[in-house]
């Protein structure tokens, strides 16, 4: 009766800010407005039923963490000004939160007295609890200026792919846009910049960010405390630096390499449900310019967590004005990668853009492997001072795990690609990446088939064989599918319905099914200029 009623609130809710918007013209990126200032309103509710505990793999992947359980019935308010591109100086701003019911899901924490329910282990037992998203949280909050070339962000601002689709991709494997955004301030280039005395044959576009994780909390409710480790207080970096010949030729080629990385906070180790270990990670400015170019700090922990990937893309432009991407992102974790060491693991795609609308307007395939991860040994003797071998064997590269600071994920889903099985998924408390040995492939189409009426069809297949270091005793694989629907109205400009149905068939994530619709209506906000 509660999920009822709080569907019919969070109803009652956005048919009113929708009116309170509908005053406004419907939102157009280009309009003008002489004289005023222009703000984008929108509002959206999110009603979403499913079969099993979370909601199915393409509709909660690369959504910015949104939408994650089975049942929601939400409300989504956003307000943003974008900055002025045509001006040499210009500033933006958004704010963006959601509120409204979310279904539960139960995990298992360490407890050394028994409870109904419960499994039993060393030393006591694995209870189960309830945990669910807030019931209202603030997505997006951000000041944003701009100088020519060169823009500063600060605070929390979505994110997708520099490189790959961001309907269409698996996801990227540095920052995807899977997870919810992490405060931060961020610079870099608005967009590629022609290289002095080049004469525009070669550009180069770059960011860099610093930023605090915001989901301690998160981590302390849904983490079993028996296994495993937990780092609180973490902060958070990305860096990426690409460059591009010409555009304008027909045939382009992008190159370069991304990284993201955890350092500083207070990590806990536990072993059968006892605190075996705690450490605690430099924070302080020295720390923050190590970071800037990570390397092996040994036993001073210079290096924090990093990742990244070195990534190109080859684009090829044909007489209509279509365009063929052949792409690859290599992921490394350490020496071994960087070098190329992994074998054939990456993401290998091609995409196909066509050069306008029409029933197949974009396409993209993908081959997933990251099954080689640099062999399975590891030896650094950095972690084990005193031993008599001093030779380096960096293999075991766990991609997304790290044994000192979190996995790499927010509140519970991947910074990088989902294709590798989110920590949140895991309600045995375990969060980390449990299958993250994995290879499969991914498909992507959209189009339209009216003018008014648009499609997206997403599916994949994933085969995995755990960890390097907790490999499954058999496989477990996974097959998903989504097929989703857009209609907007001509006679109602602003507004869009959505509706979109998911299945997942398998033993990573179940035999699931589930669907969800958006209603969201968007408008431009004018305030007049005082004459």
């Amino acid at each position: 009766m509660s999920w009822i009623v709080s569907k019919k609130r969070n109803l009652a809710l956005l048919l009113v800010a929708t009116c309170a918007i509908s005053g406004a013209k419907a939102a157009d990126s280009d309009a003008a407005t002489p004289g005023g200032f222009a703000m984008t309103g929108r509002a959206e509710g999110i009603f979403a039923a499913g079969s099993g505990d979370f909601a199915p793999y393409y509709i909660a992947s690369n959504n910015h963490g949104i939408l994650t359980q089975s049942n929601d019935a939400l409300l989504r308010l956003s307000l943003d000004k974008q900055p002025d591109t045509k001006k040499r100086f210009s500033y933006g701003f958004g704010i963006d939160f959601l509120t409204g019911y979310t279904s539960s899901t139960d995990y298992l924490r360490f407890s050394p007295d028994e409870a109904p329910g419960g499994m039993k282990v060393t030393n006591g037992w694995l209870v189960p609890h309830s945990e669910h998203p807030s019931r209202i949280w603030l997505q997006q909050l951000y000041g944003e200026i701009r100088y020519r070339g060169v823009f500063l962000t600060v605070g929390m601002k979505q994110h997708t792919s520099a490189l790959l689709s961001p309907t269409l991709s698996s996801g990227d494997l540095v920052e995807s846009g899977n997870s919810r955004p992490i405060p931060e301030v961020r610079i870099g280039f608005n967009d590629f910049q022609d290289i002095p005395f080049t004469s525009g044959w070669l550009q180069i576009q770059g960011e860099i960010s610093y930023g605090k994780m915001t989901d301690n909390a998160w981590l302390r409710d849904h983490y079993n405390y028996y296994n495993s480790h937990l780092n609180q207080g973490a902060l958070y970096s990305y860096k990426r630096c690409y460059f591009r010949t010409k555009p304008a030729e027909r045939f382009s080629a992008t190159f370069g390499m991304q990284v993201g990385a955890f350092f500083g906070g207070k990590s806990d180790w536990y072993s059968n449900g006892e605190l075996t270990k705690t450490a605690s990670f430099s924070k302080g400015i020295k720390q923050f310019f190590n970071m800037f170019l990570p390397t092996d700090g040994g036993l001073e922990y210079y290096s924090g967590s990093s990742l990244g990937s070195w990534d190109v893309m080859f684009r090829y432009r044909l007489n209509d004005g279509a365009t063929i991407k052949a792409y690859m992102q290599k992921p490394w974790e350490d020496g071994s990668g960087i070098g190329f060491l992994n074998g054939f693991d990456g993401v290998w795609g091609i995409q196909f853009t066509a050069a306008r609308k029409g029933l197949v307007s974009g396409a993209v395939f993908e081959y997933l492997d990251f099954t080689n991860q640099s062999g399975p040994m590891h030896w650094d003797p950095d972690d084990a001072p005193g031993t008599d071998i001093t030779n380096r064997a960096e293999g075991g590269d766990d991609y997304y795990y790290n044994h000192e600071f979190n996995a790499y994920a927010n509140y519970g889903m991947a910074i990088g690609s989902p294709f590798m099985v989110s920590p949140i998924y895991n309600t045995d408390g375990y969060l980390q990446f449990a299958s993250n040995r994995i290879r499969g492939f991914h498909i992507g189409l959209e189009g339209d088939i009216t003018p008014q009426v648009s499609y997206r069809l997403l599916g994949g297949y994933r085969r995995s064989w755990g960890s390097g270091r907790i490999p499954f005793i058999n496989p477990k694989d996974d097959t998903s599918f989504m097929a989703e629907a857009s209609y907007s109205p001509v006679r109602l400009p602003g507004l869009t319905v959505k509706a979109a149905f998911g299945l997942d068939h398998g033993e990573l994530y179940g035999n699931t099914a589930g669907g969800m619709v958006t209603i969201s209506y968007t408008g431009l906000i004018t305030i007049p200029r005082k004459r």
